[in-house]
């Protein structure tokens, strides 16, 4: 072969389709990587049909999904990018507080990604498959035109929806925690903030607007890009991030529109006319939506807000704090409620955010004990960023969502979470395969027939579990995690072991009942010795009872504890299918609503009062 047919000369030969079936054992950066080679490669880079290929192999949603998908975007490429960013948050996502189950799933939308928590409910007359499945959103990830992404935490406060825009970063590609933060961020170009579309800010919506300079950096440090290092969010004692958490969501929420209150992802797509009505309704939210974003995006300009000192971060800790004790009288506790003076006079949004910065401020330095004597220091001072330390670090702060990698340990395929972190955990999902058949998500109720409710208890309690396998002692297992149940107080906690199976020890007990709840004869096909969680030694050490599993027709599953006879009826999940078939209900307030750290054993998703969780000072 000559050199003229090497290399790139090669690559130009191929026609399109041929080409397109080559870039497929590329990743979407070697595609790019390519493109840069020269001028012929990048035409041939650019091509649409590599672009498909390459949104195929993200594998985020079907080949009829990235059709239309690609009617609300500038190209395939732009389609790309926007999968790429948001691939690692499919899934499903937990987190150990309530105990009853917090379980969110993310799914795919509309050029966007939702993140549906599932309600912890009874399961009624109709069943799993035709009874609607209870849910409430937590948040969207958006899809611009040119693929970049928008972030929406969504919360209800005093029976009104509204949205909270922010960031979302950079996703890790085996991201297993996802962390809602506030980002401070920093702009310059010769002394100036610059206005990119990422954080564009409105003048005439002040209420998501306060204002501060950077102290600490002279001009000349600015006008050469020298900077201070960041502070990270992770850094801050809990108080200080509870309570910034809590003020930024209060000052860039957006009240949801008409428009924006249609659904989050479309139908089922075997009912054509209500899925067609669904996508027109779903373009024109997006639009309305991705308006809303570049309008006000959610970054607080410290600059920008009448009444509030220039350069106030100018002045060291100390003189802040006098000078918002000044503007009226306070206290802060150690519960994070602190008192504020009473007011006749309408509140300004600059006088708002005072009240709020220097409680802030007060519990920095008050409750989470970093005040230092001039002669000595202890270790605890050193273990927490201050706060007025993180808030000089950015010119704008905002929200952000971060999916980061971290190492956790698990325990029966249930991670050991920080009790102290706005996070959600997300859960390894195993595909089945020859050995691990039964690997996955499962769903189910007590009792048989499975999922018909009886004369004195018309609702059963719906149990969602993780299957998976492990190796114990040469043994193999299947492990039944809990991470949802229906119960109006909690029975079992979350990451239990409802059934832990021996695969490699048939079970010779007989199946209890002759049919089904239809009359059909049951047909069992495999069964398998184990034992089902029992009453141990209190409710965070439960103990265990012999039973056997038993593998039914119709991909059924069904646990039967021996000396109690009681059975767990199980089936496997689609829950993508089940939340489009389901029921939207009231979201918590935005804080709770991603990640609710208070311990709970009851269902706090349902009927939860949200003047319970807002700030003690009026807006």
């Amino acid at each position: 072969m000559s050199a003229d047919h090497c290399g790139s000369s090669l690559l130009l030969a191929l026609p399109d389709d041929v080409f397109a079936i080559v870039s497929r054992s590329l990743s979407p950066k070697d595609v790019c990587y390519l493109s840069l080679c020269c001028r012929s490669l990048n035409a041939l880079a650019s091509s649409e049909k590599v672009w498909l290929s390459q949104c195929e192999m993200v594998g985020v949603v079907t080949d009829r999904d990235l059709v239309e998908w690609r009617n609300g975007v500038s190209s395939y490429k732009a389609l790309c990018r926007f999968l790429v960013s948001v691939r690692s948050l499919i899934g499903i996502w937990v987190h150990q507080n309530p105990e009853l189950g917090n379980v969110v799933y993310v799914m795919p939308g509309f050029i966007s990604v939702v993140g549906c928590r599932i309600i912890p409910q009874e399961l009624g007359p109709l069943g799993l498959e035709d009874g609607p499945l209870l849910w409430a959103p937590v948040f969207e990830i958006i899809g611009d035109f040119d693929g970049s992404t928008a972030f929406f935490l969504h919360g209800r406060e005093k029976d009104t929806d509204y949205f909270y825009p922010g960031l979302l970063k950079p996703v890790d590609r085996a991201s297993n925690v996802l962390l809602l933060e506030v980002e401070p961020q920093r702009q310059f170009c010769g002394g100036k903030l610059l206005h990119s579309k990422s954080f564009v800010h409105s003048d005439r919506d002040l209420s998501r607007k306060i204002s501060r300079s950077d102290s600490g950096i002279s001009k000349s440090q600015r006008i050469i890009g020298t900077t201070r290092p960041m502070v990270p969010f992770s850094r801050l004692a809990f108080g200080d991030r509870r309570k910034l958490l809590e003020v930024v969501t209060n000052l860039v929420r957006l009240k949801v529109p008409d428009l924006a209150n249609g659904p989050l992802f479309p139908g089922l797509r075997e009912d054509d006319e209500n899925f067609q009505k669904d996508m027109v309704l779903l373009s024109e939210r997006r639009l309305a939506l991705m308006q809303m974003y570049k309008l006000g995006e959610g970054r607080i300009d410290w600059e920008s807000a009448p009444g509030l000192p220039s350069d106030r971060t100018r002045m060291e800790l100390s003189k802040i704090k006098k000078s918002l004790d000044r503007s009226g009288s306070w206290q802060g506790s150690a519960n994070g409620e602190e008192g504020h003076s009473q007011s006749t006079k309408r509140r300004t949004v600059a006088g708002y955010f005072k009240d709020s910065l220097k409680q802030i401020l007060g519990r920095s330095i008050s409750v989470n004990g970093r005040a230092s004597s001039r002669n000595c220091t202890s270790s605890s001072e050193n273990k927490y960023a201050q706060l007025h330390e993180f808030l000089r670090s950015g010119d704008t702060i905002g929200l952000s969502l971060n999916a980061c990698t971290m190492k956790l340990s698990t325990y029966r395929a249930w991670p050991n979470m920080h009790d102290n972190r706005f996070a959600l955990y997300k859960l390894p999902m195993r595909i089945p395969k020859a050995g691990e058949e039964y690997a996955g998500l499962w769903g189910g109720t007590f009792g048989w027939p499975p999922g018909r409710p009886t004369e004195d208890k018309p609702g059963k309690a719906l149990f969602f579990l993780l299957l998976s396998y492990e190796e114990h002692e040469g043994q193999r297992q299947l492990i039944a995690t809990k991470i949802l149940e229906g119960t109006h107080y909690v029975l079992h906690p979350n990451g239990s072991a409802m059934f832990i199976v021996k695969v490699d020890e048939p079970s010779l007990d007989s199946f209890p009942w002759d049919t089904d709840g239809d009359s059909v004869p049951v047909e069992v096909k495999h069964a398998y010795n184990g034992e089902g969680i029992a009453n141990g030694y209190g409710f965070r050490y439960p103990g265990a009872k012999p039973g056997s599993l038993f593998v039914i027709q119709n991909e059924l599953l069904a646990f039967i504890w021996k000396e109690s006879r009681a059975v767990l009826t199980l089936q496997r999940l689609e829950l993508q299918e089940l939340l489009k078939k389901g029921e939207r209900v009231p979201a918590l307030p935005p804080v709770a609503n991603f990640s609710y750290l208070t311990k709970s054993y009851s269902n706090v998703f349902a009927g939860f009062s949200n003047t319970s969780y807002c700030l003690s000072s009026p807006r």
